[in-house]
Parts: C-alpha cells; structure tokens; sequence
C-alpha cells in the first residue's frame, strides 16, 4: 500500500506518454482502496517494536484518506484532458507519492518515521499547488514550503523533548509510540509539555490550525481543485492523526488536561478566525481553506 503508489509516482514522471499518463491514477487509487478494505477487514495488532502496522486509530484514518484519493483518481484524466495546454507529468507523479506518504504516516508506529513521512507529503504537495505556473501559484507553493518546513522543524524538536522527557524521567529513550505510551506515566512533565506545546504548533501548521494556516488559503486558491481535495482530506487527516498519536502519549503521563486546554484553545480560535474571513469570502476554494481552518 505504500510501495505500488511510490512506483506509480515514479513510472509516472517518465517523459513521452503524456496522454495515457493520468490513467495511473485510477490505478493507484483501485489498487490501494482495494487492498485498505482487506486491511480493515483484519487488521494486525501492534507489536512493540514494529516501525510499520496498523492499530485501531489508524483504521479510521486509512479509510478516509484512501476514499478521498479514490474519488480525485477518478476525477484526474478528465480534468488533465480539460486542461491539456498544462504538462501533466508533475501531477501525475506527485499523486500516488502524496498517497504513498500519507498512507506512512497512518501505518507508522515510530515517532521519528513518522515525521519523515510527513515531510515526504510536503515534498509531494508542493509541485501540485504550481500546477498552474502563474505568479500567484509560486507564491502559494513558496508560502506553504516556508510554513510548512517551519513547522515539522517544530515537530522534529518537540519529538526530541519527548523522546528527553523519558530520558529526564529516569527511563531508556525510544521513539516507538507503543513504548512512550506504555511508559509514559515515569516521564518528565514540564519536558512532556514542551514536547507538546511544540508538536502542536508543528503537526498543527500541517492541519492548517490559526494562526498557522496562512499557507492555506492560497495553497486552496491557486491549486487545482483535486489538489485542494487531497489537501483538506489527505494532508490534513494525516497530520491530525499525528497530533492525536501525541495526545495519547501526553494524556498518559498525565498531562491530558493541559493537552486538552491547548487543542480546545486554538480549535476555538480557528473557528473564529475562519468565520470572520470567510463572511465576504467570493473565491470558492478559498472559502474551502477557510472552511477547512474551521472544521
């Protein structure tokens, strides 16, 4: 489920067959909504040092996120035949590595493959929001780069804090995420809360949370429509199922109430961010990012 959409993002880039190239993409997204109803059908439990499955958390997620693919696989070479004046090879390939990414991140049980993962969405987003190649376009895809680096910079320090808080607490370091849950309660508090408070703020530019969603409505505005889809059903599912893998950790060391406070806190204010720019908001998919802020 990760290997079949990275090869498609591959054979994909492959110049000279520009017209049979967007059928991948239904491809892919058959092949990987396929195999994600066989996985669910009987998902494996978790063992303690596995760096790859699938838990009960995950399932909800890959379910999603492999809908959403499908549904924009199908939508793909008919928009691509549409808009045959643009070179389609960019995001053709970006794609299935945006699905392969995303569908990492559901699958990882290590905090630091997890965050490789995210960085890989990242990468893969970035030539689909140029899609268009306008002015405008390269200022989105700069903007959200920027933010976006920033911010699983952020998350990358805040795994270190947590990985430290086990250390601070006496215990041997891991970034596997059954271990820091079944460990958790031994760890430093005021370095869980750092951890968190930085992790938020990184897995939380990826969600778009204000005030890190700047990058959003001009990602949303300037990208293809499908490309905003994945975006707001893809990218954004994955990064707050990572905010919620960290919250589970936190909530075990007996932190959950101040991890609740922050998430609350800045849901609240994303709400009311997003309704004021979205009362005389006219561009539809840049009401979609502000839509996708608030939610």
């Amino acid at each position: 489920m990760i290997a079949v959409p990275m090869a498609a993002g591959v054979l994909a880039f492959i110049p000279g067959w520009a017209r049979q190239r967007p059928w991948i993409l239904p491809f892919v997204g058959v092949f990987h909504f396929t195999m994600t109803i066989l996985a669910l059908r009987d998902y494996p439990s978790t063992a303690p040092h596995e760096w790859i499955a699938l838990d009960s958390l995950g399932c909800i997620f890959l379910g999603i996120v492999s809908s959403v693919f499908l549904i924009c696989s199908f939508y793909a070479p008919g928009y691509l035949a549409i808009r045959a004046e643009r070179p389609n090879r960019m995001l053709c390939a970006g794609i299935p590595v945006m699905l392969g990414s995303a569908t990492l991140i559901i699958f990882s049980q290590h905090l630091g493959l997890l965050w490789v993962a995210m960085e890989m969405t990242t990468v893969a987003a970035a030539p689909l929001i140029y899609f268009n190649r306008t002015t405008r376009s390269i200022e989105a895809t700069w903007k959200y780069l920027v933010i976006g680096s920033v911010g699983i910079a952020l998350a990358l320090l805040g795994s270190f804090f947590l990985a430290y808080s086990a250390h601070a607490g006496g215990m041997e370091t891991t970034l596997f995420l059954p271990d820091l849950r079944a460990h958790a309660t031994g760890f430093s508090r005021p370095w869980v809360r750092a951890a968190f408070v930085l992790l938020l703020v990184g897995f939380g530019t990826k969600m778009g949370l204000a005030p890190l969603h700047t990058w959003k409505p001009d990602a949303y505005g300037e990208a293809p429509g499908l490309v905003g889809a994945l975006l707001a059903g893809g990218l954004t599912n994955c990064a707050f199922l990572a905010l919620l893998r960290v919250y589970t950790i936190v909530n075990a060391a007996g932190e959950g109430v101040f991890a609740r406070e922050l998430l609350v806190g800045m849901g609240l204010f994303s709400m009311a961010t997003a309704a004021v720019f979205m009362i005389r908001q006219r561009d539809f998919k840049r009401l979609l990012a502000y839509s996708s802020v608030e939610h």
